[in-house]
């Protein structure tokens, strides 16, 4: 029996990992932006002009010159000539001068002369020298009378604004050929939106990373199959797969292989020279049949890193190395396969991919429960959330987590939770109360 199980610490066994593996060759691929969801860009994204290109209000009311309204007050009010409105989506015919005003809907540019707006609940149209209408009848009908609006000779203003109040400026939010998006971001909804305002529609990004997937045991079949006594259906490859899939990879799978050395090293020879990853599941555990951590040895330089994680669940996972390649061994049981997946492919995926770090979406809530651990090791707990009953706490919880109990080869025991609760190594164990932080998954 091969030595087996000298246990790591999930942080060093990472870093070990890490360090050992080449970078993507520099590849990128051209893409259009409204597919880019989640990829990496592959180069510093530079403005091509500023954003506004040209001054707009945000807010419907008067454009103005900010010291004609200084001192104005609802009993000393402020008295403008209006000359006209701002038509949308083009450039105003006029130029506001001392004592001038013109209606402007939020979204227009400004006119020239004019450097604030005031908004429309602090004006009041004179129609023709009538000084005599009520200010709450001109605001309930002021968005919808726009043409009497334009017709009236005066604007009482009744509020003095400040010089760019209501306005932004051009290049307020980018600047010409400012850096908006970093080489190694992975691009959100609010990335995507930014490059369609600048005009940018295409971008290069980084190419996927190809994970190879290999699962073992005489007794694994495919899904559509109908086990028969003693087998059960392949569920890691799925599971890796998905996780795979949103973390920014491509999942190949090469199928199921029997417990036979030669078969098992050719596949994953194969799949090593095809991918940028190879993930074997099952066969990392110290049984004689168990032949992962051979044939990762037979591989490449410097072959198995890491055998034995000092982590319930996912202790007999394998970590290596193969000519600058990642390769990994995971537990058969598919609770301890995502888990360790979360814990050690999706950062291989990361670093491979040059994205840059992002913190993990988690939430404070109180546990219900104790929970036991051994000292020394690092357990990580499925946890179901639910809205805690008296509303957010002093420290910021607004959750209940409750551990959902199961053995590791019980999927539903994961499907159920919505996150992940670690007990750090130099605990042993969490009383129910404590607040603690939730890995969402």
């Amino acid at each position: 029996m091969p030595e087996f199980l000298t246990l790591l610490p999930p942080d060093q066994a990472r870093d070990k990992l890490l360090s050992a593996l080449s970078a993507l060759t520099p590849d990128p691929e051209p893409l259009a932006v409204d597919f880019a969801l989640g990829r990496v860009t592959a180069e510093d994204i530079v403005a091509p002009h500023p954003l506004p290109e040209f001054p707009r209000t945000t807010v419907d009311g008067y454009a103005v010159r900010a010291a004609d309204t200084f001192g104005a007050t609802d009993s000393l009010p402020a008295y403008l000539r209006l000359i006209g409105e701002v038509p949308m989506g083009e450039e105003p015919p006029f130029e506001i001068e001392s004592g001038q005003c013109a209606l402007i809907h939020t979204g227009g540019m400004i006119p020239k002369g004019a450097d604030a707006v005031v908004m429309l609940e602090y004006t009041q149209s004179i129609h023709h020298g009538d000084h005599k209408e009520h200010r709450e009848e001109k605001q309930k009908d002021s968005v919808n009378s726009v043409s009497s609006v334009v017709k009236s000779l005066e604007i009482e203003i009744f509020k003095s604004v400040a010089d760019g109040e209501n306005v932004i400026r051009i290049g307020e939010d980018v600047a010409k050929d400012q850096v908006v998006i970093p080489k190694g971001t992975t691009l959100r909804p609010a990335e995507i939106g930014g490059l369609m305002a600048l005009g940018i529609t295409t971008l290069r990004v980084v190419r996927l990373v190809k994970i190879g997937l290999i699962s073992t045991g005489d007794e694994v079949v495919e899904p559509s199959q109908r086990p028969r006594p003693g087998q059960v259906r392949d569920i890691n490859s799925y599971t890796l797969g998905a996780l795979v899939e949103k973390s920014g990879g491509v999942a190949i799978r090469y199928g199921i292989f029997g417990d036979q050395f030669e078969v098992l090293k050719e596949a994953a020879a194969k799949a090593l020279i095809e991918c940028d990853v190879v993930i074997i599941t099952a066969g990392s555990s110290a049984s004689t049949r168990d032949m992962t951590a051979d044939v990762i040895r037979q591989l490449g330089e410097p072959g198995v890193l890491v055998h034995g994680i000092n982590t319930r669940p996912g202790k007999p996972t394998i970590l290596g190395a193969c000519n600058g390649k990642a390769v990994i061994g995971l537990p058969g049981n598919p609770v301890s396969a995502l888990v360790n997946g979360y814990l050690f492919v999706v950062p291989v995926i990361e670093k491979l991919l040059g994205a840059l770090p992002k913190p993990k979406a988690t939430v404070q809530a109180k546990l219900t429960v104790n929970l036991p651990s051994q000292a020394g090791r690092e357990d990580w707990w499925a946890v179901k959330l639910s809205p805690s009953p008296s509303g957010r706490g002093a420290r910021g919880e607004g959750w209940i987590a409750e551990p959902i109990f199961g053995k590791s080869n019980l999927i539903f025991t994961l499907a159920a939770g919505d996150g992940l609760l670690k007990i750090h190594p130099d605990a042993t164990g969490l009383s129910a109360g404590e607040i603690v932080e939730v890995v969402l998954i």
